[in-house]
This record gives structure tokens, C-alpha cells and sequence, in this order.
């Protein structure tokens, strides 16, 4: 499966399980990404995603959201839209 660098994680909110995430490319719940950096390298699909604290369907390059994670992630980390 093709994947596209669509963001990277300037902060992640371990008690949460919540990554920030600084977008270059769009993304939708359902969408599957991966994540990637240092030790870390896993994919899931997107269920839940936050713009200023409000619930959202879709983001679009330039946004800064939360998406809530399975795993740990950490700052610099990319993220990558799998299919």
C-alpha cells in the first residue's frame, strides 16, 4: 500500500493518549495512518480527531489537531496516510 506524509507530532499528552499533530495533507476519521519516529512505528485507523477542543470529521492541510492514539508517540514523530 502507498503512504503520504500528511503531518508530524509537536506534542503528545501521555496521561490522554493524545497527539497534536501539525497537518500538511488532509485527513478524515477512518482514515488509516502510521505513525513513525526513533522506536515507534504503528498503524491505526483515525476515530477520533479534535480542532480546538471541538470534535471534527475532517482536517485540512494548515490545521493543528488531536487525534487520539493507541500508542505512545513523540514530538518530531511523522505521520502517514496508508492506501
Amino acid at each position: 500500500m502507498a503512504e503520504k506524509e500528511i503531518g508530524r507530532v509537536t506534542n503528545y499528552f501521555s496521561k490522554i493518549g493524545v497527539a497534536v499533530i501539525d497537518l500538511t495533507g488532509p485527513l478524515q476519521l477512518g482514515d488509516e495512518v502510521r505513525i513513525k519516529g526513533g522506536t515507534r512505528d504503528f498503524q491505526q485507523s483515525v476515530e477520533s480527531m479534535q480542532l480546538e477542543h471541538e470534535p471534527i470529521e475532517k482536517a485540512e492541510a494548515g490545521q493543528e489537531i488531536a487525534v487520539k492514539l493507541e500508542q505512545k508517540a513523540r514530538p518530531n514523530d511523522r505521520i502517514y496516510k496508508v492506501g
